[in-house]
């Protein structure tokens, strides 16, 4: 009989549930976006937090409720984010949404509660089935709408560390998209949407000024600034495939910087940005480069649920074991050249 685990994830973008098999087969994955109001580019810490509360026990019960027969006497664990990343003073309110959700239903079940960051929750969904699950010593970069950081992950140790090594010194890549995305008149976010323009679009030629990366860091107010400029004044498909252009020629320069810098060969793109199509296919890979499947590089639980089951294998060897079994239908990697 198999085991199975829950994970919640409750972030400022998606409402996300999910459950898993200890074999690593996703059951059920629920990934719903926070409304915003069009026009806006986000939601204050306290709108999100309401939105989740009001949607967590809906969802939680339909989940439950269309699980195949004999999953849910099964359950052996819960998995939940409750901060954004695994270091100490990382807080965000939304967390709790999930957390209070999560704690009640373990409780009610008499099953072991694990905690998460939603950082190692990204890493994990798309790490996990891929030849990364045996290294012990990589790099991953986190793209999402409010984080770009290339995180040095060493499980080397006795205990894993992860220490950011580059990334971005002001804004995040979501964010330059999601600016220009609500300018142009777009809902919130917008990447999915500009990124399916930017593949469609021919090469642009407009002149937006060069992300510079230095020794893996970089800033983007300015990159966002331009555009602004730019917009009405050129072409929107021109110009968004001009900022896809950009964000891809300056990730794989990061990636070349920090490869040198911490002699390090593999790389694991995570987070929304990275389900990017064009990201995916314009990127120079120069390095082992694993892209996780699209639907589990966004904001999900599913990443949440595995960590559970791995955590619960380790205390009673009836859990999910770093064994290489992938998700159905796979991911992209490696890519060398």
């Amino acid at each position: 009989m198999s085991n199975y685990f829950l994970g919640f994830d409750t972030s400022n973008y998606k409402t996300s549930i999910a459950c898993v098999s200890d074999k690593g087969e996703i059951l059920a994955s629920i990934q719903e976006f926070l409304e915003v109001k069009l026009g806006e580019r986000g939601l204050r810490q306290s709108d999100a937090l309401f939105q989740h509360v009001v949607r967590l026990p809906e969802r939680t019960d339909a989940l439950i409720r269309d699980l195949p027969e004999g999953v849910r006497e099964n359950i052996r664990a819960i998995g939940v984010s409750t901060r954004p990343r695994p270091v100490e003073g990382s807080y965000m309110p939304v967390f709790q949404a999930g957390y209070l959700s999560a704690k009640v239903m373990a409780a009610g079940m008499g099953i072991p509660l694990y905690t998460f960051s939603h950082q190692e929750g990204h890493i994990e969904a798309v790490r996990f089935g891929t030849p990364l699950e045996q290294e012990k010593r990589f790099v991953t970069f986190h793209f999402s709408g409010g984080t770009t950081e290339a995180i040095l992950v060493d499980e080397t140790g006795e205990h894993p560390t992860y220490t950011i090594v580059g990334g971005s010194r002001d804004i995040s890549y979501g964010q330059v998209l999601d600016r220009i995305g609500v300018a142009l008149g777009m809902g919130f976010p917008s990447g999915q949407e500009m990124d399916e323009i930017a593949m469609s679009a021919e090469e642009s030629h407009i002149r937006i000024p060069q992300i510079k990366v230095k020794d893996g860091w970089i800033n983007l107010s300015g990159i966002e600034t331009a555009c602004q400029r730019l917009i009405g004044s050129v072409g929107e498909a021109e110009l968004i495939r001009g900022i896809f252009q950009e964000i891809t020629r300056s990730i794989g320069t990061m990636t070349k910087q920090i490869a040198k810098q911490y002699n390090v060969g593999s790389f694991l793109y995570a987070g929304g940005v990275s389900s990017s199509r064009f990201v995916r296919e314009h990127l120079t890979r120069s390095y082992d480069i694993y892209f996780g499947d699209p639907a589990l590089s966004s904001d999900n639980a599913v990443g949440i649920a595995l960590l559970g089951g791995k955590q619960y294998g380790l205390e009673t060897g009836h859990g999910i074991t770093a064994n290489g079994i992938s998700f159905p239908g796979g991911g992209d990697g490696p890519a060398s050249l």
